[in-house]
């Protein structure tokens, strides 16, 4: 459970932490905010500033791996290859070359990663379940939050929020009934007792019905379990990218330049006025089935849209600048976690943005398009996806 989340919501802090896939501040040459085009005015919450991260919640402090481990797995199982597709290696410009990343995005740098097997999809829902089945595992969202974990990672003083907040669930998403501001996701995200991945929108929802759904609200921790007892890991975040490219190079999404929304539906990614309307043009208005859209040149499902996923690195706002000028081989990210934002939250990189990227706020679906959040997060738009050396 992300303390911050809750403090955000209650209004006992002003601490954007909400992971939807906002991020003020462009490297764009016209001066526009990706995180948000939205002229209204309106007041800066407390503790943010016009570059604050939309995507760092806090984290408990359940540290389960590390960069030095990302290579590895422990559960003694070897990785079946069934829905996994084999990515051969290559070297690869990793970040942006173009004038639409995030700082966080450059510079642009030489990369060289083995091959390696990827799960063609998300982790479904039917998936997780046999792996909760096999072992009786409990996702961090289905656990009551320790505050005495949490506080140690929020500034000093920070009020302990009411009992009735610290129980277990996660957030969800909740469309505005207009046009809102972009700079306060607290409008559209909700904390909701009772929601996990067997409940993505409350104890009142189900999955029933939806095996071939992404698992949601699947934190750092939760994600990495599943990947050890399935012989496999998380990829690192030099991995995904390549992956991501599907062979193509100099492009801005997995199948090239093409606008997600010219031609046919190539994302499930947000169409209309975000967040109170959503036209549903890709023909989902949530998350969608995997392997609804078309693959990559690698034949991999939903590299953009649909649900952001963890990688295993930690997230580092400059660490691109420490590989510029050499070719870094099979990199497994900086040491440690720095979020400008956030420096003591310990914060893990995601990729691909989410059934709730739109150009007007955040254009995650990018190949290049960096998002973090702490590892105890559950939210409903993060799952994950797997990998296997060999």
């Amino acid at each position: 459970m992300s303390i911050r989340n809750y403090l955000y919501i209650v209004g006992s802090l002003g601490l954007l932490a909400l992971c939807a896939c906002g991020h003020s501040g462009s490297h764009q040459q016209n001066g526009s905010a990706s995180g948000s085009s939205d002229s209204q005015s309106m007041a800066t919450p407390a503790g943010m500033t016009d570059s604050t991260s939309y995507c760092t919640p806090v984290s408990k402090g359940l540290i389960m791996g590390s960069a030095d481990s990302a290579m590895t797995t422990s559960s003694g199982r070897k990785a079946s290859h069934q829905d996994m597709v084999w990515i051969p290696g290559d070297t690869f410009t990793m970040g942006a070359e173009d004038n639409e990343g995030r700082p966080d995005e450059y510079p642009a740098h030489q990369v060289k990663v083995n091959g390696f097997w990827m799960d063609r999809h998300e982790v479904t829902n039917a998936q997780f379940r046999a792996f909760v089945k096999a072992t009786g595992y409990k996702t961090i969202a289905e656990q009551v939050p320790d505050w005495n974990e949490m506080k140690k990672q929020l500034p000093a003083g920070t009020p302990k929020p009411p009992d009735s907040l610290l129980v277990p669930g996660a957030l969800v998403f909740v469309p505005t009934a207009y046009p809102v501001p972009l700079n306060n996701p607290a409008r559209w995200w909700k904390w909701v007792r009772g929601a996990n991945w067997m409940h993505p929108l409350g104890p009142s929802s189900s999955i029933k019905g939806k095996d071939n759904y992404p698992v949601v609200d699947i934190a750092w921790s939760d994600a990495e379990a599943y990947a050890r007892w399935a012989g496999k890991r998380l990829p690192t975040e030099a991995e995904w990218e390549y992956a991501a490219r599907g062979g193509l190079r100099e492009k801005k999404y997995p199948w090239g330049d093409q606008d997600p929304e010219a031609g046919i539906p190539k994302a499930n990614t947000w169409q209309g006025s975000f967040p109170n309307h959503n036209t549903n043009w890709d023909g989902h208005n949530e998350t969608a089935p995997v392997m609804t859209y078309p693959p990559n040149g690698y034949k991999l499902y939903d590299m953009a849209g649909n649900v952001w996923e963890w990688c295993s690195d930690w997230y580092d706002a400059t660490y691109y600048k420490t590989l510029q000028g050499h070719l870094t081989v099979n990199p497994t990210g900086p040491s440690r976690s720095y979020d400008p934002m956030e420096p003591t939250t310990q914060v893990k990189v995601i990729r691909g943005g989410s059934f709730m990227c739109n150009p007007s706020y955040c254009k995650g679906y990018r190949v290049t398009s960096r998002m973090m959040s702490s590892e105890d997060s559950g939210l409903e738009n993060l799952g994950f996806r797997c990998v296997a050396s060999e």
